[in-house]
């Protein structure tokens, strides 16, 4: 088990390459942008000169990892000898469905595939391949090079062969594995996102402001991050698709979005990445000024 495929060189695909390739697996990274692909092995670069700053790795730890991640633009190509597959796309149902699809005719019939989803169901993204007793959760935390969990999501059919080989895997790269059944959020999204949408509506219905709100959190109940921060971190158009496959999933009203949520993510205002959420990241990736609708 050498050969690591990774769909995706987002935040969080590119996170899991790193990861991987830190610890000398041969990764695929794989994403149909050029151009992302570009900027995920720059992160990546940027991240590692970090860690060789704080002397947690050597110039040569830097290098080997650099080396040992391949970009591709192809699924077919990229997924040709790997072992494993873990898929880090965009948190939608039919795109993920698309992906398994295609992994499973292109992978060699003993390929394990994870899903990096934080919400939707293996069970689901299983039943669009012909291997669902070899498809498995793997839900890393962001920052991935950081974070230690990982949720390891048994699906209906996941094999206890899989499971057991999954739950080693992440041991081997230095990570936690938690062991989660397959339910919509499974658990740090089950109990995480309705906080998220709780402090949202708090704000929505004039209760307190951003920064009142967060200071509340951070102080009194000792969160290294207000609520509101780390969604702006997480992406408000991620939160609100998690809430939806949560309300969606379990016909509960405690999971519907907040109607501020939703109007932030039509109107674009999506957090860090797009420059606003809650705060206001035009200057600094701080979140130091709240955004003027809320200030």
């Amino acid at each position: 088990m050498k050969n690591i495929a990774v769909i995706g060189a987002g935040t969080m695909g590119n996170g899991i390459a790193h990861t991987f390739a830190q610890f000398n697996y041969n990764v695929q990274l794989i994403d149909v942008s050029e151009n992302a692909l570009k900027n995920g092995l720059a992160t990546i670069s940027k991240n590692l000169d970090r860690m060789v700053a704080k002397e947690k790795i050597s110039e040569d730890d830097k290098n080997n990892t650099l080396e040992n991640i391949t970009t591709y633009t192809s699924i077919k190509e990229g997924v040709r000898n790997a072992n494993l597959v873990v898929e880090a796309a965009t948190e939608n149902v039919s795109l993920k469905g698309k992906i398994f699809k295609e992994l499973d005719q292109a992978c060699p019939k003993d390929t394990i595939l994870a899903t990096n989803t934080s919400s939707i169901s293996i069970t689901q993204i299983a039943a669009e391949t012909n291997r669902p007793d070899k498809v498995i959760g793997m839900h890393f935390m962001n920052p991935v090079p950081i974070m230690k969990l990982v949720e390891i999501i048994r699906g209906y059919n996941t094999s206890d062969a899989v499971m057991d080989f999954t739950v080693d895997l992440a041991k081997k790269i230095n990570k936690i594995p938690v062991e989660v059944n397959d339910y919509p959020g499974f658990v740090a999204n089950r109990i995480l996102m309705p906080m998220i949408n709780e402090s949202i509506e708090t704000l929505y219905n004039g209760v307190a402001g951003v920064a009142e709100i967060d200071t509340v959190m951070k102080l009194g109940m000792a969160h290294p991050m207000g609520p509101l921060q780390l969604a702006d971190f997480i992406g408000l158009d991620v939160c609100l698709s998690i809430l939806n496959v949560m309300y969606d999933g379990f016909k509960n009203p405690k999971y519907a979005p907040c109607p501020l949520l939703a109007n932030m993510v039509m109107a674009g205002k999506l957090g860090v990445k797009s420059g606003e959420g809650f705060y206001d990241y035009s200057e600094s990736r701080k979140a130091e000024k709240v955004a003027s609708m809320f200030s």
